[in-house]
């Protein structure tokens, strides 16, 4: 059985550099799918996700090398399957993006409803609507089925701006036949990535970063070298440890853009940065105040799709504004479950009101403690050590 002991009162210090964005890999590791040419992907980062989706591509026939870490050679010369193991597909949300290149490229795929986390929902529907549109004809029979004698444009409105029914429908429309538009989709930065990935492999793809995409099918997809751009999800998390503890630290690697939608959040709760080059440095010294909106109301911090603050990041945000001065109401819109991890903060002494799965006041600063201290949780209490100079 593994365990975290965490000792806290210190503040965190130091350099750091971003990893590859979890988002863009796996979707990128689904999109060598569309080539028999060698696909080298830079910057992977080294976790269970991206194991998994590499070892559901090794099941498919690809060859797999390892240069470096976080380096990865991906040839699928020949696809001996087009089904998915069932028991990995369980195990990552990401394996739905298979479903697209699969198709395209060999006009099948079977596999298991996507496994992942469980906060709440992951509805699949945009990806049947997509799919479809495009030629695919699909069967649900306890697991999917999909076919296509052959893939032709479409113009194509989301029922959502869902980011991997988006991925799936840029994956597939990029070897079909004729123009494809996708209306209503998902601009988040690991699209873009994955579209401008398959540029680099000769598709034919333009309004990157906006909610309409153009793909003009081709024929054919080639190799190429690609490295994972840095995971905006991790370096907010890093932001919101080092505020919360008054640390200092310095995340490299980051990109400038990405960083100005969680900028604008972060700053209604009194936390700022400085950005120089790929350098992002945040400082031991921090308002730490929430700023109430025009007539002293209490701000929200609510989450929407890009460029809209990130919805990964809404937990991050309710625990970093347990240690703010004032009241912020926290709305995570898009699962119904997520919000539910707020008892054990409230178990920890944290002052928070569940109105609802979707919204929770937080009233801060509180002082949070072990709470098998104190009785609650099931954990294990350890003494932590005295502090220098105590």
């Amino acid at each position: 059985m593994h365990e975290y002991v965490i000792e806290g009162g210190y503040p965190i210090s130091g350099t750091i550099t971003a990893s590859g964005n979890k988002n863009a890999a796996l979707p990128c590791l689904a999109a060598t799918l569309l080539t028999s040419e060698p696909v080298i992907l830079k910057n992977i980062p080294e976790i269970q996700d991206t194991n998994v989706m590499i070892q559901i591509l090794e099941s498919l026939g690809a060859k797999v090398k390892k240069l470096s870490k976080n380096n990865w050679e991906i040839t699928n010369a020949e696809i001996k399957s087009s089904e998915l193991p069932k028991e990995l597909t369980k195990k990552v949300r990401g394996s739905i993006v298979f479903a697209g290149p699969l198709l395209a490229r060999t006009g099948k795929c079977e596999m298991m409803p996507p496994g992942g986390d469980v906060i709440g929902r992951r509805r699949v529907d945009t990806h049947f609507l997509a799919l479809e549109q495009l030629g695919a004809n699909i069967a649900v029979n306890g697991h999917f089925s999909f076919s296509a004698n052959k893939l032709v444009g479409a113009d194509i409105f989301l029922d959502e701006a869902s980011v991997t029914a988006t991925e799936n429908a840029v994956m597939a429309a990029s070897l079909s036949e004729g123009k494809t538009i996708i209306k209503n989709a998902a601009s988040e930065p690991h699209i873009q990535d994955l579209c401008n990935m398959l540029n680099l492999m000769g598709a034919k793809i333009t309004g990157i970063g906006s909610n309409i995409l153009y793909i003009e099918g081709v024929k054919k997809l080639h190799g190429c070298e690609y490295t994972i751009g840095p995971d905006y999800i991790e370096i907010g998390s890093y932001i919101g440890m080092a505020a919360a503890t008054k640390g200092k630290i310095t995340i490299k690697g980051i990109r400038a853009e990405e960083m100005r939608p969680l900028k604008n959040t972060f700053a209604k709760i009194g936390i700022t940065w400085s950005i120089e080059g790929d350098e992002l440095t945040v400082p031991n010294t921090q308002g730490m105040k929430v700023k109430a909106d025009i007539g002293a109301s209490i701000p929200k911090i609510d989450d929407m799709p890009w460029p809209g603050f990130p919805a990964d990041l809404t937990s991050i945000m309710t625990v970093v504004s347990t240690q703010v001065e004032g009241t912020v109401l926290i709305f995570e819109k898009m699962f119904e479950s997520r919000m539910f991890f707020v008892d054990k903060l409230i178990s920890m002494g944290a002052k928070i009101t569940l109105c609802d799965p979707h919204r929770a006041v937080v009233c801060g600063p509180s002082m949070l403690h072990d709470p098998c201290r104190y009785g609650y949780g099931n954990c294990r209490y350890v003494r932590p050590r005295r502090k220098p100079n105590q």
